[in-house]
């Protein structure tokens, strides 16, 4: 038995298929809220005859429209609208501007594919099904990925100075870059920042030939000369580059040294039978309970390690107090202030989402889309553990001001 469905003109329609009656019922709410929005416009409905009207209508056309249910033809009304100065111009409806083709889904639909490794020709086989070839060309494609461009071109260039940055955190990741007709691994410098309600926010990515003075300094001068305020504490490796880069451009600001990196350094230093000693040493004083387990902790381990391999002793005097800065603020967030692990996850998700490019064609390409991961929601930035207790670091900091 066949099934019936009954359209809105009270026919019954026999098998056919739901997508286009959804899709018939779409193009006809669309095209209501056009007229309904003309009317409004003009001050007056169809053929109603009143003192207040602001223009006439104008006949219609037809405009193809690619909707998350495929593509649509909608008949567009037309009108002319007049100023009190008299002068007209042609009503344009603000839910439908001039040349739009497609819904802000569907654009970030194929933004999505393309984020998350697809070319052009992948993105429009995969999307063909729902859209078509004709509606999807790869010009098209190319239209909307360049507009992520433009989109990152004005976010690295936005002003800072309403970031309430407390912590920043600074560390670099290496990508696959065509550069010179060769494939080579270049560092990506990136700087997160943690507000003071504990969010966390990209703040700058930038490509350097090396993690230098110089680069690092680059990175530091544009996030300061585009407002940021100098944050309570940054968070960094032992590249030496940064930390001078980060003492000049932030002199009052405290460091802390990455305990990850440290660990690695010191571990570099030791023979590998004395390895699972020095860390269990070391965890003693990353893992501790109060600051003062901490300080002792750290001075047990360099008179230990003073007398047994003084390469150690000396690796870890190298980095000083900065080592445990962290013990400086409230304890719920030592996890988090102790390494630049908030950095390295989100280098580990920028990692995964790009190993099926192989390399970028250009350094503005492998920027836009570690940038374009983020600003779309595929890398998700969280709170920090602890963001309760971000009130107690503000105030703590202005008492001392005062």
């Amino acid at each position: 038995m066949e099934n019936l469905i009954t359209s809105s003109t009270g026919k019954a329609t026999a098998n056919l298929d739901l997508t286009v009656l959804i899709r018939g019922r779409i193009r006809e709410s669309i095209e209501d809220i056009l007229y309904e929005e003309l009317a409004i416009a003009l001050g007056a409905a169809k053929s109603e005859r009143t003192g207040k009207r602001k223009g006439y209508r104008n006949g219609k056309g037809e405009r193809r429209l690619v909707t998350e249910l495929g593509p649509l033809t909608i008949t567009v009304p037309r009108g002319r609208i007049q100023s009190e100065a008299g002068e007209e111009t042609e009503w344009r409806s603000p839910l439908l501007p001039r040349y739009m083709r497609r819904t802000e889904r569907v654009n970030e639909a194929i933004l999505g594919c393309y984020l998350a490794g697809a070319n052009s020709r992948r993105i429009r086989r995969a999307l063909m099904p729902l859209f078509g070839c004709e509606y999807l060309s790869k010009s098209a494609v190319s239209r909307i990925v360049t507009k992520l461009k433009e989109r990152f071109d004005s976010w690295r260039e936005r002003d800072l100075a309403g970031e309430d940055i407390v912590y920043l955190f600074l560390d670099a990741i290496r990508l696959p870059v065509r550069l010179a007709r060769r494939v080579t691994k270049v560092p990506v410098l990136a700087a997160l920042g943690i507000r003071s309600d504990g969010t966390k926010v990209l703040l700058g990515l930038a490509i350097a030939g090396s993690e230098s003075l110089g680069a690092w300094k680059g990175m530091a001068d544009d996030l300061a000369r585009r407002g940021l305020a100098d944050p309570l504490l940054v968070v960094i490796d032992g590249n030496q580059g940064l930390m001078r880069a980060v003492r000049e451009i932030w002199p009052q600001a405290a460091v802390q040294r990455c305990m990850h990196h440290k660990l690695e350094n010191l571990l570099a230093h030791a023979p590998k039978h004395a390895h699972e000693e020095i860390k269990r040493d070391y965890h003693e004083i990353m893992y501790g309970e109060t600051p003062v387990q901490v300080r002792q902790a750290l001075g047990s381990f360099r008179a230990k390690w003073q007398k047994l391999c003084p390469p150690v002793a000396r690796s870890l005097d190298e980095a000083g107090d900065d080592l445990i800065s962290f013990i400086r603020f409230p304890k719920s967030q030592w996890c988090v202030l102790r390494t630049t692990n908030h950095l390295e996850r989100l280098n580990g998700e920028f990692r995964r989402r790009t190993k099926t490019q192989g390399s970028f064609a250009t350094e503005q390409a492998a920027l836009t889309l570690l940038w374009g991961l983020v600003a779309s929601g595929q890398v998700k930035l969280y709170k920090i553990r602890g963001a309760k207790d971000m009130h107690t670091v503000i105030s703590e900091h202005l008492s001392k001001v005062a």
